[in-house]
């Protein structure tokens, strides 16, 4: 058949995912007498519409959406957000991954490995002695902060980005490492505290460092979100933790949106392609920065709102130097990793 050969689907397994999930939605709505709580927070299952489609073609989980909807629009408590946003990514990024794995999409196998094994270990640690000393106010501004940052990137790095084909692939090891360290890190530090950013983490580094085609960084962002929203739901139902009041009833409200509204996101933006989406949602990521240093103005005060400014300046020249490493990797993989190839969509697609 050759390496253009395209490969053998498995959507029936997806469809099977999908009878489970609304089974089950269908007996707590009808059977447990749920359904007024459902339709009572139909706000969100509208917001998430929005929300799901973004997680399923654009590096940025739902809880993108999700959060400042109800932390600066519905003026609820930013731990809440976070817990939602676990809640229901553990639903639509789920089922957009068993989309993406079914349809035999190519995934950077390597680094998402790594960044699995670091997640299991860096988010349960993160939730468990990072996130319960975060305050309010900085949940909130560490969101706005990361996602501002990840907006800019995107709208003024987007030509270059976009025009990424295959990947640079660097020592199987090396690239499990740095998937390893991406999942440490990132879990302990931003989905622990937000719910969601993990998937934004490693896209980053797959696009400046590895320089990878966005069909293949986007799918593997999604996937890596899935796991540790599922983690990070398993955790939060262990016993001293638990979920904020209000996030089951705005999940039961939104979940049955969201499983077809992810995977629909992974479909429709193979058709029209991913800048668009890009572009709009970069847009989002900037407003939703200067909304919340809009709302927080009386306690930030100038002092605050400068250091936030700063701290988005600090993220941007950190993704600019992930940038010119991942040049200087190209240049030297040689010598220092054990040669470097460029793994073409096909040939991940064949592998």
């Amino acid at each position: 058949m050759g390496l253009l050969a395209k490969p053998k689907q498995f959507l029936w397994v997806w469809f099977i995912w999908l009878g489970l999930f609304y089974g089950a939605w269908l007996w707590l709505v009808a059977g447990e007498g749920l359904w007024p709580e459902a339709v009572a927070h139909w706000p969100m299952a509208l917001a998430m519409a929005i929300g799901s489609y973004a997680a399923g073609s654009t590096p940025m989980g739902g809880g993108t959406v999700g959060f400042p909807v109800l932390v600066l629009l519905f003026e609820l408590p930013a731990s809440l957000g976070r817990d939602f946003s676990f809640a229901i990514q553990a639903i639509g990024m789920t089922s957009a991954s068993i989309f993406i794995l079914a349809r035999r999409q190519p995934l950077a196998w390597s680094i998402l490995k790594g960044a699995m094994l670091g997640s299991l270990v860096g988010t349960p640690l993160g939730i468990f002695f990072i996130a319960p000393h975060v305050p309010e106010l900085w949940i909130k501004l560490v969101f706005a902060v990361v996602w501002a940052s990840f907006g800019l990137l995107h709208l003024y790095r987007l030509s270059e980005i976009a025009g990424h084909s295959g990947m640079t692939e660097f020592n199987e090891n090396w690239d499990f490492r740095l998937g390893l360290w991406i999942g440490l890190l990132a879990g302990a530090t931003i989905a622990s505290v937000t719910g969601v950013g993990i998937d934004m983490v490693l896209y980053t580094a797959l696009v400046l460092i590895c320089r990878a085609d966005l069909k293949i960084a986007i799918p593997t962002s999604v996937v890596i979100m899935s796991f540790t929203s599922i983690l990070g739901v398993a955790v939060k139902t262990l016993p001293g933790q638990g979920f904020q009041a209000g996030v089951f009833e705005n999940w039961l409200a939104a979940a049955p949106v969201v499983a077809l509204g992810a995977p629909l996101g992974v479909f429709i933006v193979a058709r029209i392609g991913r800048k668009p989406t890009l572009l709009v949602v970069a847009t989002l990521c900037v407003g939703q920065f200067i909304w919340t240093l809009f709302s927080e103005r009386a306690f930030l005060g100038l002092t605050g709102m400068l250091m936030a400014l700063i701290a988005v300046g600090g993220c941007l020249a950190g993704f600019e130097r992930l940038r010119k490493w991942g040049a200087e990797l190209v240049g030297e993989s040689s010598n220092e990793y054990g040669g470097s190839s460029k793994l073409t969509v096909a040939e991940s697609k064949s592998s």
